[in-house]
């Protein structure tokens, strides 16, 4: 007698739906893989924006034109005169605020020379402008690169050209900074304080022009902090010119 496996009823509806279970398993988790790259490639295109962006500002930030190359090429001669006439004031000067200011005056320029050559070596540009490179920044006829204190009867100041050093407003001639070494005590004080008010209000004029025409956004705010800090200097320096 032949015996016969006995294979287990299923009915087929049942096997249907473990049919259907088993599809709607596989969509599931190739929908949860799409999901993944989806949000993967969100990502990675919302990383690039970001990047786009940094780079965009970055690249304005450092861009720069013609009157921030003049700015610094000038500004790093007239700061190095300014600190020329303070390094005089230690052992010259007889009031000890003129001192204090000489100093703060050398505390403040000498790193800002370091700062405005490291700007032209990233530029690619010259310390130095060529003949003829520099705009015209004498201000002495209107007002601004001055003649405050320019004669102070037997002080050792008398006749001082001041302002008329060059192309850049507020720069010494070589004979006012002979006569500037040669006074001491009371007479230095008058005279360096009467210099250094047109030799700051030079640079002051130097920095509107840099804020009004420059495009490089840290050349622009050293401006703004140049206007700020030798305006404050100019005031304090009158106060002692009317004391001396």
């Amino acid at each position: 007698m032949t015996a016969f496996m006995r294979v287990p009823y299923r009915p087929l509806d049942r096997r249907l739906a473990l049919v259907g279970a088993v599809v709607a398993g596989g969509l599931l988790l190739a929908g949860c893989g799409g999901n993944d790259d989806t949000k993967d490639a969100h990502d990675g295109s919302g990383k690039g924006a970001t990047a786009t962006s940094g780079a965009t500002a970055s690249s304005t930030a450092g861009a720069f034109n013609d009157a921030d190359v003049s700015f610094a090429q000038m500004m790093i001669p007239h700061h190095e005169q300014a600190l020329e006439m303070a390094g005089l004031a230690d052992d010259r000067a007889s009031d000890a605020r003129i001192k204090s200011l000489a100093g703060r005056i050398e505390k403040a320029q000498d790193p800002e020379i370091a700062t405005l050559k490291s700007w032209l070596r990233d530029w690619g540009k010259p310390e130095k402008a060529s003949p003829g490179g520099m705009p015209g920044m004498n201000h002495g006829s209107d007002g601004t690169g001055g003649t405050d204190g320019a004669n102070h009867g037997s002080d050792g100041t008398d006749g001082m050209d001041h302002g008329s050093g060059g192309a850049m407003g507020g720069m010494m001639s070589e004979k006012d900074m002979r006569k500037l070494e040669a006074a001491k005590g009371a007479a230095f004080d008058r005279a360096f304080a009467s210099m250094m008010i047109d030799h700051h209000k030079g640079a002051i004029a130097m920095a509107k022009d840099e804020k009004e025409n420059g495009r490089n956004a840290k050349a622009k705010k050293l401006a703004d902090d140049v206007i700020k800090n030798q305006s404050a200097e100019v005031t304090t320096l009158r106060t002692l010119l009317d004391r001396l």
